[in-house]
């Protein structure tokens, strides 16, 4: 369904077996291979690594129109210490480094926009360094998919993570509460899967640079950067800031067969899927209604505890 936009990124985050268990259960990731990056020599091992000075590397390849690379860099900030200065878990050495090493230089943007986001969150200064991609030498058989062969093998990351939304700054409400708060319409939006009438929606056609977040919960559902004016009448968007943050159902009412889409943290009824949108961005219109919605303009996203989804504008 639509078309897949294939892109990389090289990211070091300690051992890479336990990287490579973690990014693999990444909706949206198309496939990982574990290597040595930007040694001093174009080739190595992993006997050779403390010589030529390689990074134990995971090689992220994913499809752009699902997952944006500012969310695979939060993923990366989850499981490494953004502070610690050759060592990740038990595993001390240069080999075990943090870093990001992009192939497009125009991921860099959002590569500074993202660290820089997390330093602000952290106070200070992170170890991690950012570097274009120099050098990539693939690692040994045994290593790849190393976790995949030896299930009980040495892990420092919880891999158990990967299946859980991301955590944010911004604080969840009670849902009981902020239900009680809501409109007529977005009250049976949300809880009764009502459809509010086209064209009545004041984020029906695009605006200003910010997030939409689900009425309910609170959690960031889409960016502005993907919305699009589908001509519907309905809020449209490419793909939602997070896979986690959306769940899919079938719905067989009004006697026909379509994908109703949910927000995961309430189970805020939204809208619903369809595959005719932008083919070019993947080819999925989420036809969303604008009652289950809250704008966060840019200028209030970190006041209001959004700021680490700075980088997906």
């Amino acid at each position: 369904m639509g078309k897949e936009l294939e892109k990389q990124i090289l990211l070091a985050a300690g051992c890479f077996w336990g990287a490579q268990g973690y990014f693999k259960k990444i909706e949206g990731v198309l496939g990982t291979l574990v290597g040595y990056a930007n040694g001093k020599t174009i080739d190595t091992d992993y006997n050779l690594l403390k010589l030529t000075d390689h990074a134990e590397t995971v090689q992220v390849d994913y499809d752009a129109n699902r997952i944006s690379l500012a969310e695979i860099l939060r993923h990366y900030f989850r499981i490494i210490d953004p502070l610690s200065v050759d060592r990740q878990g038990n595993d001390v050495g240069r080999q075990y480094r943090t870093g990001i090493f992009y192939v497009d230089e125009s991921d860099l943007p959002v590569i500074q926009k993202s660290i820089s986001v997390l330093e602000k969150k952290l106070g200070q200064k992170s170890a991690i360094v950012v570097e274009p991609l120099e050098n990539f030498v693939l690692a040994e058989d045994y290593h790849q998919n190393y976790l995949d062969k030896n299930p009980f093998g040495y892990c420092h990351i919880n891999l158990a993570l990967a299946d859980q939304p991301l955590a944010s700054s911004y604080v969840m409400p009670n849902f009981e509460k902020e239900k009680e708060n809501l409109s007529k319409l977005s009250y049976d939006v949300t809880q009764n899967a009502g459809t509010e009438a086209p064209f009545t929606s004041e984020f029906a056609h695009p605006g200003g640079r910010g997030i939409y977040v689900d009425i309910v919960s609170k959690a960031p559902l889409f960016s502005s950067r993907d919305q699009f004016d589908a001509g519907c009448g309905w809020p449209s968007f490419t793909k939602p800031i997070s896979p986690k943050e959306v769940t899919y159902h079938s719905d067989k009412s009004l006697w026909m067969e379509r994908i109703e889409v949910k927000s995961s943290q309430a189970a805020s009824h939204l809208g619903h899927v369809f595959d005719d949108g932008p083919y070019e961005e993947g080819g999925l219109r989420y036809c969303i209604n604008g009652a289950a919605l809250e704008f966060i303009p840019e200028d209030q996203m970190e006041s209001r505890g959004y700021g680490e989804y700075l980088a997906d504008l």
